[in-house]
């Protein structure tokens, strides 16, 4: 009899824990959604204190609204903009403009920082020869050179673009060639032990091993090219000025008076 017990009693438990871990689930899973929910809450009560408080602070004249203006006149602005559209045209087509020089910055100077890095890091006579000149350049404040590639490649695309390169290759480049330098030494010996070339090593051991540093590098080189292009227009003089006078005209490309 007590054997023929036994086994009903072992199923029970069994029947008992499944039962439990599923009310554990369900518990957990509703404990992240509420989580979730209060974590938007809070964002969003978070972002009303601050812009509710910037606007309370403009119109008591707490702060200034001449130098810090205040959410509505903001939003009003964007509303006439996009109504109107700006001074130099429609603001989508501006918008579009910033993307697009941005965007071309950041993949050419991404792709160059990249292979740079890796082909120095494959390269010790190359790493010892232009050290010391990558250690010059990325010294060099490299924000000041909006005025310089203005002067050089005039107010069209290609100053911008520049300017968006050089700030997006020296933070890829950097984290690029310290990634591979980082790689397991270990596997990379493991993988030449077996009989790897040198490509292989780097497409299947050193690569992947820097992707961590490339990514991180990239997340925020974006910004740098955004923040560039911006720069390279702030630090140009107005299209109107420069195509005011036949001689400035002809310093500037031949689209920087028409393009936006």
């Amino acid at each position: 009899m007590n054997t023929a017990v036994l086994p009903s009693l072992a199923a029970v438990p069994a029947s008992l824990s499944e039962e439990a871990l599923a009310r554990e689930s369900a518990r957990a899973q509703a404990a992240l959604r509420r989580r979730r929910w209060i974590i938007i809450s809070l964002r969003l009560l978070f972002l009303f204190v601050v812009l509710g408080g910037w606007e309370l602070l403009a119109r008591l004249k707490w702060i200034d609204p001449f130098f810090y203006s205040q959410p509505s006149l903001i939003w009003e602005q964007i509303a006439e903009w996009q109504r109107d559209g700006t001074s130099q045209g429609p603001l989508w087509v501006q918008i579009a403009v910033t993307l697009e020089e941005t965007v071309i910055g950041f993949l050419i100077g991404g792709a160059g920082g990249i292979v740079f890095g890796i082909l120095l890091w494959r390269n010790k006579l190359l790493t010892d020869v232009f050290s010391i000149y990558i250690k010059i350049a990325n010294s060099i404040p490299r924000v000041v050179l909006g005025s310089v590639f203005v002067i050089a490649l005039g107010l069209g695309m290609a100053s911008k673009v520049a300017l968006a390169v050089v700030m997006v290759f020296f933070v890829v480049f950097g984290n690029a060639f310290q990634g591979v330098v980082e790689a397991d030494q270990y596997l990379i010996a493991n993988a030449r032990i077996l009989g790897a070339s040198p490509r292989q090593v780097t497409t299947a051991v050193v690569i992947p091993s820097a992707m961590s540093w490339i990514l991180a590098s990239l997340h925020v080189s974006f910004g740098f090219a955004l923040v560039a292009r911006w720069w390279a227009s702030s630090s140009a003089p107005s299209r109107a000025w420069a195509c005011s006078s036949p001689r400035r005209k002809a310093h500037s490309t031949p689209a920087a008076c028409s393009r936006p």
